[in-house]
């Protein structure tokens, strides 16, 4: 399996490049900017764009999304996020951007699959009404990919518009910390961890 982490934009938010091996379709986790250093893995790789899946909707993790040409995938709770730029913070911190391409909402328990990959969709709310995590059901390699909710040693903040603290801790010991220990956690921002580290280490849990 190909995995490519590819930190992008000002605020380095982790990009993730999914696929099943050289030549296939990819997925594309996150693409918040530079369309270009994205399309250098996915070169590298000969691998085709097949689709897209946002964590969740701030612009920092959606800003290239509309370069692929493919359809975006989000939890439905935060679909509005990506068409409105005062919603996604673009309107206040960066250029305004809405993403154009068509919109998939996604919800609890759902299972992504194109081309020998599997994702099942948890719904992780608290830092955003719509954040999720995805973890990897095929090719069974023990691998979550978390968004802005858990971190090495963090969590999402839950400070702003739609955030909740208490609802996002709950969220990620409910059905985070329940995963098997030694699966890697591969956030949106920062390096990458195990739950296993996280429930002995994480301060914030």
């Amino acid at each position: 399996m190909i995995l490519e982490n590819i930190p992008v934009g000002a605020l380095e938010s982790n990009c993730y490049v999914l696929a099943l091996g050289e030549g296939r379709d990819a997925i594309i986790i996150d693409p918040g900017a530079e369309e270009r250093k994205i399309r250098k893995a996915l070169e590298k790789h000969k691998l085709k764009p097949a689709l897209v899946i946002n964590t969740h909707g701030h612009y920092d993790h959606i800003g290239a999304d509309d370069k692929f040409g493919v359809p975006v995938y989000v939890h439905k709770l935060d679909s509005a996020m990506l068409r409105d730029p005062m919603l996604n913070l673009s309107g206040m911190f960066s250029l305004a951007y809405g993403v154009k391409s068509e919109i998939k909402m996604l919800v609890e328990n759902q299972i992504i699959a194109h081309d020998g990959i599997e994702l099942k969709v948890l719904h992780i709310p608290g830092h955003t009404p719509g954040g999720i995590a995805l973890v990897l059901m095929k090719p069974d390699e023990h691998i979550v990919f978390t968004g802005d909710t858990l971190f090495c040693q963090g969590i999402g903040r839950s400070d702003l518009e739609g955030g909740d603290g208490e609802q996002l801790v709950k969220a990620i010991k409910e059905k985070l910390l329940s995963l098997p220990s030694d699966t890697v956690v591969y956030p949106g921002h920062g390096p990458s961890t195990t739950i296993d580290e996280e429930k002995r280490e994480n301060p914030y849990l």
